[in-house]
């Protein structure tokens, strides 16, 4: 409201209640275009100007110690996607490269995964171009969210399907292994299920030697991932430097495993010796930098873009959706107390994906084992995952034909082992005493991922968690209690949370089944957020029967604005709202007005 200004004579204007408010469209504007706010999308504005020399010692000795579990990773999830060794390698050097830019956090190391693997591979198994198109299909979908501002959609998937589908792909990929293990013939199947019948199958072409590598390679992981060095208190200088190195090693232990089973291959060819099956020859050098495949050949027949497209299908949207839950994930993990900004994540693993398509990398995306050794190596920034793009970049480029004598064997135990310790078990004992219902979400997720496909499981989680969410929205608890206030008999009866209309019948249910019990019956609206209009017109249609079964009926402690939800529809309810820290004196106020009218009558 405006006022003519009485300092000016009556020229001019006022206005009444402070500064005028901007609309909605301009403050947001405003904000999208401040310089904060574009830092806040590019992050390496804000760290880089602080970076310090004692930062770059840090991050190098992350980077390189990263990066040298990355290589026998990264091309043993080339295994598992079935697209070349060196894919795998590229997929941890640009996407690192552009996480350094957009990335939010400083733990989290971008490269291939297991779970992306798996989902690709069998789309590669039509053309390996899929892996390159995949890449930029997954980059473009997430980079169109981020910029969407839609990061909160991640909030409704919750804890169990993520560990139930994180336990169904680790069982999985672990089945799928077993192949490569034992060197069996045949296929390694595309499910759990299918993968455990293929090795019963063809368990009479095992492999001995490549047999005992794998086993003594799952031994030597699991040896120096529990080994410790100890230095008490008074230890020498010796120990304690020690004791720190071997911190390292244990980091490191998939580099080191992989590096002497490489040994032993070599030692053995060059006698002519050959009895793993070795990786083979990678070609090295940079990748061809150009736009991703959006035509390729499969069966003799070319199928161009919408063709491709049609391939993935509505299940390819499920690798987009893996691909950002895993980073964000493993980025809360480790930001302590720190929030973490989805939307940004979502812009920087978006951008990874749609960038390093370009560069013949497949899909990539945050790696809990590599994010937790980068964390545990003391990285400060996200210049770590920089430095440890630079050490695949160099071990791609100049140690190229040493990959050749990489037993496959020993890379499947490399897996496994990762494997092992994403299924969660701990978990099955949480649900059970707490939610019961969320435990028949994570055992559905699983089931149906490792006997179906891992994107039906998260499909069919989600589907089982929106039921579980709606059955709650349907059936909200309503908590009663009986109690005696002078010589009447009173219900409460408590209404909590938010009444949808879902839960209409339900509450006016549960109110007419106390409410012909008790002469007095109080609604407690203590705890109550929200009301939906049908769910408060039933309510009062009850009442009103109750009024003429000479009930009597206390709305208490209701918030204005439900207070005036109910006085719109029923205006001579005024009288039944009360406020205050106990209901009792407003009960026996009830009994004084009755024995009144009785005399008066």
């Amino acid at each position: 409201m405006k006022l003519n200004s009485p300092r000016n004579g009556g020229i001019g204007e006022r206005w009444i209640g402070g500064p005028r408010r901007k609309n909605k469209f301009r403050r947001v504007a405003s904000k999208l275009c401040s310089v904060q706010s574009w830092k806040s999308r590019l992050p390496i504005t804000i760290w880089l100007p602080k970076y310090r020399l004692n930062y770059l010692i840090k991050d190098l000795i992350a980077g390189i110690t990263v990066g040298c579990t990355s290589i026998p990773q990264g091309i043993a999830y080339s295994m598992v996607a079935g697209v070349p060794p060196q894919v795998g390698l590229y997929a941890s050097i640009f996407p690192g490269m552009v996480y350094t830019i957009f990335g939010s956090s400083k733990d989290v190391c971008a490269g291939p995964t297991a779970i992306l693997s798996v989902l690709i591979a069998k789309y590669v198994a039509l053309s390996v171009d899929f892996a390159f198109f995949a890449a930029f299909m997954t980059g473009i979908i997430i980079l169109l969210l981020g910029i969407l501002q839609l990061g909160f959609l991640l909030d409704f998937i919750s804890k169990p399907v993520i560990s139930g589908f994180t336990t169904a792909a680790a069982l999985q990929i672990g089945a799928g292994q077993l192949k490569a293990l034992f060197r069996l013939s045949g296929s390694s199947g595309e499910t759990f299920m299918s993968a455990i019948i293929n090795f019963f199958k063809n368990i009479s072409t095992i492999q001995l030697y490549d047999t005992l590598l794998g086993i003594i390679s799952i031994i030597l992981l699991y040896i120096f991932q529990f080994s410790k060095i100890r230095a008490p208190e008074g230890s020498s200088t010796c120990r304690v430097r020690t004791s720190r190195a071997w911190v390292y090693v244990v980091s490191a232990r998939n580099a080191f495993v992989v590096l002497g089973a490489s040994i032993l291959a070599f030692a053995l060819y060059r006698y002519d010796i050959v009895p793993f099956n070795l990786t083979g020859e990678i070609q090295g050098g940079l990748p061809y930098f150009g736009p991703p495949p959006f035509s390729t050949v499969v069966n003799n027949v070319t199928l161009g873009f919408e063709q491709m497209l049609a391939v993935f299908g509505p299940s390819g949207l499920v690798m987009p959706l893996v691909t950002i839950l895993e980073s964000v994930a493993i980025a809360k993990a480790f930001a302590g107390s720190k929030p973490v900004d989805g939307t940004q994540e979502m812009i920087a693993i978006g951008a990874c994906n749609f960038l390093s398509s370009f560069a013949s990398a497949m899909p990539a995306t945050g790696s809990f084992t590599r994010t937790a050794l980068n964390h545990a190596s003391g990285v400060v920034t996200p210049a770590g995952s920089f430095f440890k793009a630079c050490t695949v970049l160099l071990g791609v480029t100049l140690l190229s034909p040493a990959f050749f004598f990489i037993p496959r064997s020993t890379l499947a135990a490399v897996i496994i082992v990762a494997m092992i310790s994403l299924i969660e078990v701990a978990i099955v004992k949480k649900l059970w005493k707490n939610s019961k219902a969320e435990l028949c979400v994570w055992g559905v997720t699983i089931l149906v991922g490792v006997f179906i496909g891992l994107e039906y499981g998260i499909a069919v989680g989600v589907a089982c968690d929106a039921v579980r969410a709606l059955l709650a929205a349907a059936r909200p608890k309503l908590y009663t209690e009986h109690i005696k206030v002078g010589n009447q008999d009173v219900t409460t009866l408590s209404l909590v949370g938010t009444l949808s209309y879902a839960c209409s019948e339900h509450v006016v249910r549960t109110l007419s089944l106390h409410g012909h019990e008790r002469s007095v019956i109080v609604l407690d609206g203590r705890l109550l957020a929200s009301c939906d209009f049908g769910v408060a017109e039933n309510i009062i249609t009850l009442i009103s029967d109750l009024d003429v079964a000479k009930h009597r009926v206390l709305f208490w402690n209701f918030t204005p604005k439900l207070r005036k939800l109910f006085q719109d529809l029923a205006p001579s309810f005024e009288r039944k709202f009360v406020n205050g820290p106990s209901v009792e004196p407003f009960v026996l106020g009830l009994e004084t007005d009755r024995q009144d009218n009785n005399r008066i009558s």
